[in-house]
């Protein structure tokens, strides 16, 4: 079963990252909505694999064969998203660890907590957040971000020490996001058992949502009188790169409120079906959310390459210099006008691009 909400916010998600995207690549600006699309992108990912393999479930597939569609999907996105670092990033950005490399691996990963009981789950997802700053310590986080990029050397040591903990989307703590989205739409989407009876609050992930926002406010207040050793190194400060544990629990609630509230209020309100335009245009940015997230990186990453090289031999020349604020705020808005113009063209409720590969290949 598709819901609303679900579109509704991963189009907030895709359309925060190309604004985002289009600011700090061309004009080195950085909007206040930058951090709060990728968290809201990864937890929507593990919310929509349980309505997925749920739905496959209850319409007789086996547990088998949704196992291995899974897998096949999930080494699908992973192959993908090495494709895009080597197109977008250039060679040397292959190990990078973006995005697209942490969905396909938690598409595999999530194969496996669907089996674990409900506890479990949540015990996984406490467990990665506070896990991610201890390995950040251990693998000494600052060294591979000297330049404020991610570098590593193509040794095998820290190419896993990127993907676990070190890289811009490393295992540890975003595998958080997604089993924290898995446990949540199986709380709020779960099918009805035959002869149990189960009473659904669509505020409890609300409830939680906001106690981890405050959470994340109280630590960020209290962490200048706290001990060094846990300031420094289990906190830090409200950051993305690296993720730390108050943005985690911030952006994390952040994520569970909206979910809640959206079911609420768009799924389970009838009045909120009448708008039926703007239900439209969530659910076609929606259906195809991994390609526009290829595509954006395309058609300003490679045109700002291309005239750097031109111009002055070198790709990167123009990184962050090449056009002021309001043009790049402007063309990030161009193309997703242009996007939806183009799918709407193409047929709407049909998927194109990376989702229809994969589901040809994969499903």
């Amino acid at each position: 079963m598709r819901f609303a909400s679900i579109d509704i916010l991963r189009t907030v998600a895709i359309v925060v990252m190309v604004f985002v995207h289009f600011g700090e690549n061309l004009s080195g600006y950085t909007p206040r909505m930058a951090g709060f699309g990728a968290p809201l992108f990864v937890f929507l990912s593990g919310a929509s694999y349980f309505l997925w393999s749920d739905g496959r479930l209850a319409r007789g597939a086996s547990e088998e064969e949704v196992t291995k569609v899974s897998v096949r999907r999930g080494l699908f996105v992973f192959g993908a998203g090495f494709a895009f670092n080597l197109l977008v990033w250039l060679p040397e950005g292959i190990f990078n660890w973006d995005v697209l490399t942490f969905i396909g691996a938690a598409l595999l990963f999530l194969n496996v907590v669907r089996h674990m009981p409900g506890p479990v789950r949540v015990l996984v997802a406490v467990m990665a957040a506070l896990v991610a700053p201890v390995l950040r310590g251990m693998a000494g986080y600052a060294s591979y971000w000297e330049n404020g990029y991610f570098e590593c050397d193509l040794t095998l040591s820290d190419v896993l020490i990127g993907f676990l903990s070190t890289g811009y989307f490393p295992i540890f703590p975003w595998i958080a996001f997604s089993v924290a989205g898995y446990v949540t739409a199986a709380w709020m989407f779960a099918r009805p058992v035959p002869g149990v009876s189960r009473v659904v609050n669509p505020w409890v992930p609300a409830r939680i949502g906001l106690a981890l926002i405050g959470a994340s406010v109280a630590l960020r207040v209290a962490r200048p009188f706290l001990p060094a050793s846990i300031a420094s190194v289990m906190l830090g400060g409200w950051t993305m790169f690296p993720p730390t544990t108050e943005y985690v629990l911030g952006t994390l609630g952040m994520a569970m409120t909206l979910l809640s509230l959206g079911h609420r209020f768009v799924d389970l309100n009838p009045a909120a079906q009448r708008f039926t335009g703007a239900l439209g245009v969530a659910r076609t940015f929606s259906g195809c959310s991994l390609t526009i997230y290829v595509l954006h990186h395309l058609v300003h990453v490679w045109p700002l390459w291309a005239y750097g090289l031109a111009q002055a031999g070198e790709p990167t020349e123009y990184w962050g210099k090449a056009l002021p604020v309001w043009s790049s705020m402007a063309l990030a808005a161009v193309f997703l006008v242009a996007c939806w113009l183009v799918l709407r063209l193409l047929g709407p409720g049909r998927s194109w691009g990376l989702e229809r590969c994969m589901r040809w290949l994969c499903d």
